[in-house]
């Protein structure tokens, strides 16, 4: 076993083994949890930068009479995604120490959510791939009906059926591409190497399942009440780490796989995401929950990287200007897990001291909780793309590489996009006035213990080494972002 397989499969091990009576649940968490994280960070410095080739990558035969296989591997793409995964987790792990409920059967799906998501960045088999996708359906699905609040029951309900109806248009693409292969296989690496011969439909059926666990306008219904009534935990993953799967499959599947098709309906994608962007932004400057305007700044923020990656195929445009958008994409995930995981947290103080989530209640923060005002703020400012965070440095990429391809309708595209960041800074300076530097509200909070800060506060230092430093990440990133805009031109 790799250290790869072994970074996938080490906290579905840890899950198994809070079987054990006695066992203390949130501690074999916290101990899996860093335990992956050390091993990230040991195939982290293994792998190195500079190179578009896959490490670590494990092959063994699967179902070999279609062609899948346990294939696995890392590059510029899948690598700051694990380790994002890793990161969050652990976070979770400590932000939930105090959790009575149910603890064991809590840390068991978090374990096995970890495991999932791990496994499907690695996994380069589109089979695989499916298995992984569908199983952290199953898993959120159990967290928000077994821990959630409100009406959760119908909350998870909604958040089952949309996504596992799009992860059926996903497997009917996934079948296309299949069909269309020559020879026919499952394997990701050799079908990028020989593209299928597959048209629009598949592309249909394989942007529709990814847009929906994205999400992307109009798909995207389902996102606001999964979020408002599951635990502080699950949003952070939720938001962190499952919608990072639409946008990882774009750049890992569509675009490689349907080079012809995806450059085909560039434009189409182009104004997907910028409807995304401002949609977003906008329904979410007109919340009074606080965790449904975080959610709504989800689908802006989840907006730019489809932006990115649809003018990424824009083949009349300059080709290191869609190297630059690829880059800003791949960096935006890292950077929307880390602050908006943060920031989902930072509203579980919120309903841990008050049970509310009404920006109308609250008020004076800052004079009672300075630690838990003082993580929103830097929290709420790297979310709209303030300099020296890491938002401003996804961003800045990516309206650099949309306006920069010199096209007339991506420089549109881009200005569009910008007001984007305009209305977010409007929506979370009207938060951080609201319920944090007026007066005071009806509904008291008091100041963030020290588990929560030791939870919340590395995300956001992460976010700051990022927009000081993003050298060490970008270099990761760029070959991986070179490739793809070579595959997508073919």
């Amino acid at each position: 076993m790799t250290v790869l397989s072994l970074t996938v499969f080490l906290p579905l091990l840890a899950a198994a083994l809070l079987a054990v009576p006695r066992l203390p649940a949130r501690w074999v968490w916290v101990s899996a949890a860093t335990a992956d994280l050390a091993l990230v960070v040991i195939m982290w410095l293994g792998y190195g930068g500079g190179t578009d080739s896959i490490g670590y990558e494990e092959r063994l035969r699967w179902i070999p009479s279609v062609g899948a296989g346990y294939h696995v591997g890392v590059d510029g793409l899948s690598l700051p995604l694990i380790a994002l995964t890793a990161v969050l987790f652990l976070a979770c792990a400590i932000y939930s120490l105090t959790q009575e409920e149910r603890p064991k059967s809590y840390a068991a799906l978090f374990l096995f959510l970890q495991t999932v998501s791990t496994g499907l960045f690695a996994a380069l088999d589109l089979l695989l791939f499916f298995v992984f996708f569908d199983l952290s359906i199953v898993g959120m699905y159990f967290v928000i009906v077994g821990w959630g609040h409100g009406d959760r029951a119908r909350s998870a309900l909604t958040f089952f059926l949309y996504t596992f109806l799009g992860s059926l248009a996903l497997l009917l693409g996934f079948i296309g591409l299949y069909l269309g292969g020559e020879p026919r296989t499952f394997d990701i690496v050799d079908l990028t190497a020989a593209p299928p011969r597959a048209g629009a439909l598949v592309l249909l059926a394989v942007g529709v399942g990814l847009a929906v666990k994205t999400p992307i306008v109009p798909f995207h219904t389902w996102l606001p009440p999964a979020h408002t009534d599951a635990p502080a935990a699950g949003s952070a993953i939720l938001a962190g780490i499952l919608l990072k799967m639409g946008t990882y499959g774009f750049a890992r599947i569509a675009m490689p796989l349907l080079p012809g098709p995806w450059r085909q309906y560039a434009w189409v994608i182009v104004a997907v995401g910028v409807v995304s962007v401002l949609y977003g932004a906008l329904v979410a400057l007109a919340q009074q929950n606080v965790k449904r305007l975080i959610a709504y700044t989800s689908v802006n923020h989840m907006g730019y990287i489809v932006l990115a990656l649809g003018a990424a195929g824009l083949a009349a445009g300059d080709e290191p200007a869609r190297r630059l958008a690829v880059t800003g994409a791949v960096t935006q995930m890292v950077s929307h897990g880390l602050v908006t995981g943060a920031l989902f947290l930072l509203t579980g103080l919120l309903w841990d001291r008050a049970h509310s989530y009404d920006l109308r209640r609250f008020g004076g923060i800052a004079a009672t909780a300075r630690t838990f005002t003082l993580m929103t703020v830097v929290a709420a400012f790297a979310s709209l793309g303030l300099p020296g965070l890491s938002g401003f440095i996804a961003e800045f990429q990516i309206f650099a590489g949309v306006i920069g391809t010199g096209l007339p309708g991506a420089v549109v595209a881009g200005g569009l996009s910008v007001a984007g960041i305009l209305i977010t800074a409007a929506l979370f300076l009207r938060v951080l006035q609201r319920a944090f530097l007026g007066a005071p509200g009806e509904l008291r909070v008091s100041e963030a213990r020290a588990y929560e800060v030791g939870s919340i506060a590395p995300l956001l230092a992460l976010s700051l080494v990022i927009g000081i430093a993003p050298r060490w990440l970008l270099d990761l990133i760029e070959p991986f972002s070179a490739a793809l805009v070579t595959w997508v031109s073919r």
